[in-house]
C-alpha cells in the first residue's frame, strides 16, 4: 500500500491528483519553478531541457562561485551560524505540537519520528552545511529510499541529490466536462534526473515519482515565475562589482605608485630605422617588465607581454640637449577605500546582514537594547523567515515517514500540517544576556516609579505594562507569594499583623527594600 501511495517505483503512477474538486479554466499558480508539460509525452525519456534549464544550472553554478568568495561567504557564515546553532548535547532544532490536537501518545511517536529524521538528515552534525547548501543554491532534492519488502521500517535513508541534474517536471491533463466552457485539470508531480546532467540539448533521463523526492526551495522565483532564485541572486551584482573594483585599484596602485622614468635618446643623425633599433637595445638593457595577475593576485616579471610599469623612450636628435631621464611623480591619494568600502556595504545590505559586522573594529553588545541597532532587529527577523522556509523540508519528510510508519494516515497529516512549528536552537548566552539586560532595565522603571503606584497607576496596570506580566504569570504569582507569606509567617500567621495593620516585612540587609505592600496582598488575597 505505501508504495503504492508513494510511487516509489520508477513508473507510470496509475492516478493523478486533482487540482480541485470543481471545474477550473486555468492551471494553478508555479511556485516551486517546475516545468509544465502536456500528458502526452511527460513520461517519455526524453524531455527537452534546452533554454530554462540550462540558465537554471548556470545560475546554480553561478551562485557556487559566489559563495566561495571571501566577501560573500564571510556573510552567509553570518546567516548560517545565526541559522543553525549546534550546541552540545542539544538537538538544533524540535518539532512543536502544541496548537495540534493529538493526543499525547500520538504526540511522543510524532516527536520519536522527529528525531529519526533528524538521524537520518545526521542534522546534529551537518545542519550548518545542508542550511547552506538550501540557502546558496535555492533548492534541495532530496531521495527517499525505503525497504519495497518491508515499507512498515519507515525511511531508510534520504541521500542528497546534485540540484544540476534533476528538474521537477508537472504533467498536465485536462478533461473535457458536460459544459464545454469548462474543464478539469489534473497535475502530476514527477522528477527527471540524469546523472551526467540536465544543461545541454537532448538531455536524457529517468522519470521518478515525485513522492520518493524530497523537494524544498527558497519560494524566490524569477518574474516568468519559471525559474528558483537562491537568496544570493540580488547579491551577485554587487559582488562582481566589488570584484571589478578591487582589482582596477590594484592595478592602478600598482601601475601609479611607483615614479616613471622618460628616457630622451640622443640618436644623433643616425637613420630612422637604426635609431628606432638603438633605442630598442636600450630599452631592452634597462627596463623592468611587471605584470599583475588578476585571477592570483602576483607580480610576475614577464617580457612577452607589455608592461603596465612601461617607462617612457622618446628619440632625441643631434642639436637637442643629449641624453637625458626625468621622473614623473607617482599617484597620489593611493590610500582611499571608499569606492570598496561602498560595494561592501552594498553587498552586505542585498544579502540582509547588518553592515556594522563588516567593521573590523565594531563592538557586538550582547542584549543591551540602548547598542542594539535597527539592522540587528531586521537581521534576527530575517533569519526567522528562512528557518521557516527551511522547515518544509522537515514537513515533507515527516509525512512520508508518519505515513510510512503508520502513525498516522495522509488525510490525518493534511488536517494538523499548518499547526505543526519547529523550534530552531538559539545562541542561549546571548538569549540569557538579553533577558538579565531587559530584567534590569524593567527593575529600574519599577524603583523610579515605586512612589507612584497606587497614587496615579494601578498595581495592576503596573505588572501588565511595566513588568510586562501576563495574567497567567498574575495569577501564578500572587500564588506563590501567598504561600511564601503563610510559610514565613509561621506561628506569627495568627498575629493581628496578618490581617490588620500593616506589618513592614524585612527581605533582607537591603532596608530600602522593604514592603508594607505585602500586608496588604494578605488582606486582599489571604484568607
Amino acid at each position: 500500500m505505501a508504495l503504492e501511495l508513494f510511487g516509489f517505483k520508477i513508473e507510470r503512477k496509475s492516478q493523478e491528483t486533482p487540482t480541485a474538486n470543481v471545474p477550473a479554466f486555468t492551471l494553478p499558480e508555479n511556485d516551486d519553478g517546475s516545468m509544465m508539460v502536456s500528458g502526452a509525452g511527460a513520461y517519455g525519456s526524453y524531455v527537452d531541457f534546452d533554454g530554462a534549464y540550462k540558465n537554471e544550472v548556470d545560475l546554480i553554478f553561478k551562485y557556487r562561485d559566489a559563495s566561495q568568495t571571501a566577501d560573500c561567504e564571510i556573510a552567509i557564515d553570518n546567516i548560517v551560524n545565526e541559522a543553525v546553532v549546534i550546541e552540545k548535547n542539544k538537538q538544533p532544532v524540535d518539532i512543536v505540537l502544541d496548537n495540534t490536537d493529538l493526543t499525547e501518545g500520538i504526540k511522543n511517536k510524532v516527536r520519536g519520528e522527529f528525531e529519526t529524521v533528524l538521524h537520518l538528515l545526521n542534522f546534529n552534525n551537518y545542519g550548518p552545511d545542508i542550511f547552506r547548501r538550501w540557502y546558496v543554491e535555492g533548492r534541495l532534492y532530496y531521495h527517499v529510499m525505503i525497504d519495497e519488502n518491508d515499507p512498515k521500517r519507515g525511511i531508510v535513508e534520504l541521500r542528497s541529490l546534485d540540484a544540476t541534474k534533476i528538474k521537477k517536471v508537472k504533467q498536465v491533463k485536462q478533461e473535457k466536462t458536460a459544459d464545454p466552457k469548462k474543464v478539469n485539470i489534473r497535475l502530476n508531480d514527477m522528477f527527471t534526473y540524469n546523472e551526467g546532467g540536465l544543461d545541454t540539448r537532448g538531455a536524457q533521463g529517468l522519470m521518478i515519482s515525485g513522492d520518493s523526492i524530497i523537494y524544498s526551495t527558497s519560494g524566490l522565483l524569477n518574474t516568468r515565475k519559471t525559474t528558483v532564485l537562491s537568496y544570493l541572486h540580488k547579491a551577485l551584482k554587487p559582488l562582481n562589482q566589488l570584484r571589478m573594483v578591487e582589482d582596477a585599484i590594484v592595478i592602478y596602485r600598482i601601475s601609479r605608485a611607483p615614479e616613471r622614468r622618460i628616457f630622451y635618446i640622443d640618436v644623433g643623425n643616425l637613420p630612422k630605422i637604426k635609431a628606432e633599433q638603438y633605442i630598442r637595445d636600450i630599452m631592452t638593457r634597462y627596463k623592468n617588465r611587471l605584470l599583475y595577475d588578476s585571477d592570483t593576485g602576483e607580480i610576475k616579471d614577464d617580457k612577452r607581454h607589455q608592461s603596465m610599469l612601461e617607462d617612457y623612450w622618446l628619440p632625441r636628435r643631434e642639436g637637442g640637449r643629449g641624453t637625458e631621464i626625468t621622473t614623473l611623480p607617482g599617484g597620489e591619494n593611493l590610500g582611499q577605500m571608499d569606492d570598496v568600502e561602498f560595494f561592501q556595504k552594498k553587498l552586505y545590505k542585498a544579502m540582509h546582514v547588518p553592515v556594522s559586522r563588516l567593521e573590523a573594529d565594531s563592538g557586538f553588545s550582547l542584549g543591551r537594547e540602548s547598542e542594539i541597532s535597527r539592522d540587528e532587529l531586521l537581521f534576527s527577523k530575517f533569519i526567522q523567515k528562512l528557518q521557516t522556509r527551511f522547515s518544509i523540508t522537515f514537513n515533507d519528510i515527516m509525512e512520508r515517514q508518519l505515513i510510512l510508519k503508520n502513525v498516522m494516515t495522509s488525510n490525518d497529516w493534511e488536517k494538523i500540517k499548518d499547526k505543526v512549528h519547529y523550534s530552531f536552537n538559539t545562541d542561549h548566552y546571548y538569549a540569557e544576556q538579553k533577558m538579565h539586560e531587559i530584567m534590569t532595565q524593567r527593575m529600574t522603571i519599577a524603583r523610579d516609579m515605586e512612589d507612584m503606584v497606587g497614587k496615579y497607576y494601578s498595581k495592576e496596570w503596573f505588572r501588565a505594562n511595566i513588568l510586562h506580566q501576563s495574567e497567567e504569570e498574575i495569577d501564578r504569582e500572587d500564588k506563590q507569594m501567598a504561600k511564601e507569606i503563610e510559610d514565613e509567617g509561621g506561628e506569627e500567621g495568627e498575629d493581628e499583623g496578618r490581617y490588620g495593620e500593616e506589618k513592614e516585612i524585612d527581605l533582607g540587609n537591603d532596608s530600602s527594600t522593604q514592603l508594607t505592600e505585602l500586608s496588604t496582598f494578605r488582606k486582599r488575597n489571604v484568607g
